[in-house]
């Protein structure tokens, strides 16, 4: 296969991205107006108050579909490592993220900018977040999603053909489907529209609210040092034994540091 089949086959994703983003933001517009803040709001994980019906629905019901389809006891074993690396991951993401809000100010919320600038205060906010992520809904029916596929006569009892419960299974499949479409929808509408009932809070490409240093450190942590991190800790691993010799699993190990760009190798591959 030479380099523009390639670059093809790698593009694609990129530009469904883009096409369903340039939808989003026009569907935005003031011309059409169909995809107004309000609406945003109530889609995405914006106010408490209202709907969140991606974060709420859609997001939890993709991942319990998947998981529960395709995972099972056997593979929760054999990705032990996987999980180890995950978790080292998480944790090395999580201190430098810290280290960037002490850094870049302007990176932290409300809350951490209100005379937090130490370094416990600062991580007390960041303990605070992580804690509300873990107990997220996503997070919640990924972990029972976990639970169905690893427990046979749970997941017989939702997935396969024969199952008596399939109706539930393809339902929550369903509404998964959903996300990713929404999720882009609103991404589009965000970065072309402003809030009108609070220009301070407006999200958009026009507001100019962050300074070209906190893009410049939030591209050097997520898409350079960690990805090099992560290319250590795993030849390390492999060098002291820790991991099995198929290089096939070092390679997905490597892509699990590598995220997000690395998404892109995924998504083509049947």
């Amino acid at each position: 296969m030479g380099f523009w089949s390639l670059f093809e086959v790698a593009s694609m994703p990129i530009v469904q991205v883009l096409l369903l983003s340039l939808l989003g933001a026009l569907m935005a517009t003031n011309y059409l107006n169909l995809l107004p803040a309000d609406a945003r709001k109530s889609l995405n994980k914006v106010n408490l108050t209202r709907l969140q019906i991606v974060f709420m629905v859609f997001t939890p019901c993709l991942m319990f579909a998947n998981l529960a389809e395709t995972v099972t006891f056997k593979d929760l074993v054999a990705w032990y490592d996987i999980l180890e690396c995950l978790a080292c991951h998480f944790f090395l993401y999580s201190f430098l993220s810290l280290h960037c809000l002490m850094i870049v100010p302007e990176m932290s919320g409300s809350q951490t900018a209100k005379g937090n600038a130490s370094f416990w205060g600062n991580a007390l906010v960041i303990l605070q977040q992580l804690l509300e992520e873990l107990l997220a809904p996503p997070t919640l029916a990924a972990i029972v999603g976990f639970f169905f596929g690893a427990i046979p006569w749970l997941k017989n009892l939702i997935i396969g053909d024969t199952a008596p419960l399939r109706v539930i299974q393809d339902s929550i499949k369903l509404l998964g489907e959903g996300t990713i479409p929404c999720i882009t929808l609103i991404l589009g509408g965000n970065l072309t529209q402003e809030n009108d009932d609070c220009p301070m809070n407006s999200t958009g490409l026009r507001t100019g609210r962050l300074k070209p240093i906190t893009i410049i450190a939030v591209i050097l942590v997520r898409y350079v040092l960690l990805p090099v991190i992560g290319i250590g800790v795993v030849k390390a691993a492999g060098s002291l034994g820790f991991l099995p010799s198929d290089p096939l699993y070092h390679y997905v190990l490597l892509i699990q540091f590598a995220l997000p760009p690395a998404m892109n190798i995924g998504n083509p591959l049947p």
